[in-house]
């Protein structure tokens, strides 16, 4: 840790936040914002846990409503709005194409009507209406649909944020240049309890191996699935009680396929009715999620060969010409839901509201955020920061951060877009330059800035069209401490068809010449980033290069 960061640690902070995913990041700019002492902790990197393992959807939760959870599509719907206006970089509206099958739960007339409360609900919105389509106007589209037992369809819009990661790195950013302090590597060991009172938590960092301590006077947990791990081994909780109950969602990843559909699909599954994605997504195909209770590792979180069958199974049967094989496969990942704790039941009833618990009147100075969903992490963050002032006794500040754009952001979008393309240098590619584009929005220039400095850092390091400063862009001005941080959360270079694994090499030189570092740490950061793919069961992990790193794949 530098010496900075600990001078500053020196003094009390007004919160201290626990956990740096979209949650974490999202109360820290809304309370930076609002003028409070902010510190961030987080035992990896910003968005390393959850935030990069979901769907990557901002959506109003269509299936809420059977639940009757109308509060909550409205509060998705309304967010929606908000963060297609302040991240118009990230969260791009996509169309979505609901079948309904004669085997299906729903059959049109009730999804019908599950639609206009959802247009209802969405009254401020700017995307287009639904309608409904016949099942010779479904196939006229989606021609590579099972036609088998096909009724009719739904067409309707939500979004899409097709990096997660830059939602919370970019909140994290704005957090900073407000003011707050960011420690990632950051391992709370425990909090600290005085008389009641939670006065501070301490940590170890990775980097020195030391411990640290730092004050303050509200602290959040905002950990997700490991939020009771945090409570228990500091005593502020009874190990016999739990806030979270997890529930484990996989996905797999694969290249375009025959049959394709150009609109992302909601559909249920033939065997067991679960609804499920099919998305065009990064120029390949996301399809997930998995739905099941999870009590394992949180550290090792990996997507089971049964998840991955069952998917391939499933989309084979809505689409029977792709022919998807588990050779198919390019990757997978999984995560944990971090959903209010419920012994028993059906997994898709357990409410994805969140819970902002106040550990008051046991002990004092803590709250726990339980629950939330990607869509809502700003209104989460909003009412947690108002909770905030109302323990530290002090009237709250408007919250903005609904309406001021996040670091990348600029409006009118389309305009900065086509003058950037327009007035880009020579070496930059348009697919270089529309990468870029999607990744950091109106902070592409600043990377464009970076690569005009060395013809090295101009150089194609991806198949997506990612540039070689991206990478030390990442550590020089997006806080990356190691190599997995730049290539998974910042320049997104992980999410390719080789999950990063063969831009690896290319980086080297990079890290060498504009970086700094030296072959010892150039091999342990190849290798620690190796490592940490392999739970994502790559299939290019079997490749020469990689097995010279890691050793052979995991089974």
């Amino acid at each position: 840790m530098n010496a900075e960061i600990r001078a500053q640690l020196a003094r009390p902070f007004d919160v201290i936040i626990v956990g740096a995913g979209i949650n974490g990041s999202g109360i820290a700019r809304d309370a930076a914002m609002r003028g409070l002492r902010v510190l961030l902790l987080d035992k990896s990197d910003v968005a390393a846990g959850t935030t990069s393992w979901s769907s990557r959807l901002i959506h109003g939760g269509l299936r809420y409503l059977e639940h009757a959870e109308i509060g909550l599509v409205r509060e998705s719907l309304r967010e929606r709005e908000r963060l297609l206006r302040i991240a118009p970089h990230l969260v791009r509206p996509i169309p979505m194409t609901l079948p309904i099958y004669d085997y299906s739960t729903r059959g049109p007339w009730m999804i019908r009507a599950g639609m206009i409360a959802y247009d209802a609900l969405s009254f401020d919105k700017s995307l287009p209406v639904h309608h409904m389509a016949s099942r010779a106007q479904v196939l006229a589209r989606l021609p590579g649909l099972n036609p088998d037992g096909l009724r009719a369809a739904a067409r309707y819009y939500d979004a899409q944020a097709e990096f997660p990661e830059r939602l919370a790195v970019e909140n994290t950013l704005d957090a900073l240049a407000h003011g707050a302090v960011l420690v990632t590597g950051a391992r709370v060991e425990r909090l600290i309890v005085e008389g009641g009172v939670v006065r501070g938590v301490s940590f170890r960092d990775q980097d020195d191996e030391a411990r640290y301590e730092a004050r303050g006077t509200v602290t959040v947990n905002v950990t997700g699935s490991w939020l009771d791990i945090v409570l228990h081994e500091s005593g502020v909780e009874p190990l016999d009680r739990r806030l979270v109950g997890g529930t484990k969602g996989s996905h797999i990843i694969v290249k375009p396929f025959p049959g394709a559909p150009p609109d992302a699909l909601y559909i249920e599954a033939k065997s067991d009715r679960r609804p499920y994605f099919i998305i065009p997504w990064n120029e390949l195909y996301l399809i997930g999620t998995t739905d099941v209770r999870y009590d394992g590792d949180l550290n090792q979180i990996v997507p089971s060969e049964e998840e991955i069958a069952y998917l391939l199974r499933e989309t084979n049967i809505a689409i029977p010409e792709c022919g998807l094989t588990r050779d198919d496969v390019l990757y997978a990942y999984a995560g944990v839901r971090p959903l209010p704790y419920h012994p028993a039941g059906e997994t898709g009833a357990i409410t994805r509201r969140h819970i902002i618990h106040d550990h008051a009147p046991r002990t004092e100075g803590l709250l726990s955020i339980v629950g939330g969903k990607l869509t809502t992490f700003r209104n989460l963050a909003e009412e947690a920061v108002d909770a905030v002032y109302a323990k530290l006794d002090r009237p709250a500040p408007p919250c903005k951060t609904a309406v001021i754009p996040l670091p990348g952001g600029v409006t009118p979008w389309e305009v900065f877009r086509w003058q950037f393309l327009a007035n880009r240098p020579l070496w930059l590619g348009v697919p270089s330059a529309n990468y870029l584009l999607r990744v950091y929005g109106s902070r592409a220039r600043d990377v464009v800035a970076l690569g005009n400095t060395h013809e090295s850092l101009q150089r194609v390091v991806s198949v997506n069209g990612a540039i070689g400063a991206t990478i030390v862009f990442a550590v020089q001005a997006e806080h990356a401490r190691t190599l997995a941080d730049a290539i998974l959360r910042r320049s997104m270079i992980g999410y390719g068809e080789d999950a990063g694994l063969d831009a690896v090499r290319e980086i080297e030189p990079l890290l060498r010449e504009h970086l700094g570092w030296n072959e010892t740490r150039i091999a342990e950061e190849t290798e620690g980033y190796c490592t940490y793919v392999r739970r994502y069961r790559p299939k290019s992990l079997h490749t020469s290069a990689v097995d010279e790193a890691v050793g052979s794949p995991a089974s």
